[in-house]
């Protein structure tokens, strides 16, 4: 079992920036893939990024090319996600994932660990 716990969130201004963290316990989780989610109210979870565990192959969705950059730091079993040029409707609720196969995606049924999420409010 691996446990996901998010932290990092809060309010910012539009434009702002935030780093949102997960931290993982539990098992050896620099084998994992792991990944962002994020759901607004009222709206479907989506996908936002995602990191391979080697190679450091990464995967963004549209929505978030150029502003949000994925990270993981393996030794402190931690992924990042550093968020700029924030703007309102980043507005949600956002959620670290880990998938044990090591696969990179967005299809949020292929990850098998979740976090609790973090809010992240973006005002205007």
């Amino acid at each position: 079992q691996v446990q996901l716990v998010e932290s990092g969130g809060g309010l910012v201004q539009a434009g702002g920036s935030l780093r949102l963290s997960c931290a993982a316990s539990g098992r050896t989780f620099s084998s994992y893939s792991t990944g962002w989610f994020r759901q607004a109210p009222g709206k479907q979870r989506e996908f936002v990024a995602a990191l391979a565990w080697t190679g450091g192959g990464t995967y963004y969705a549209d929505f978030v090319k150029g502003r949000f950059t994925i990270s993981r730091d393996n030794a402190k079993n931690t992924v990042y996600l550093q968020m700029n040029s924030l703007k309102p409707e980043d507005t949600a609720v956002y959620y670290c994932a880990a998938d044990s196969d090591g696969v990179v995606s967005g299809l949020d049924f292929l990850y098998d660990y979740w976090g609790q999420g973090t809010q992240v409010t973006v005002s205007s």
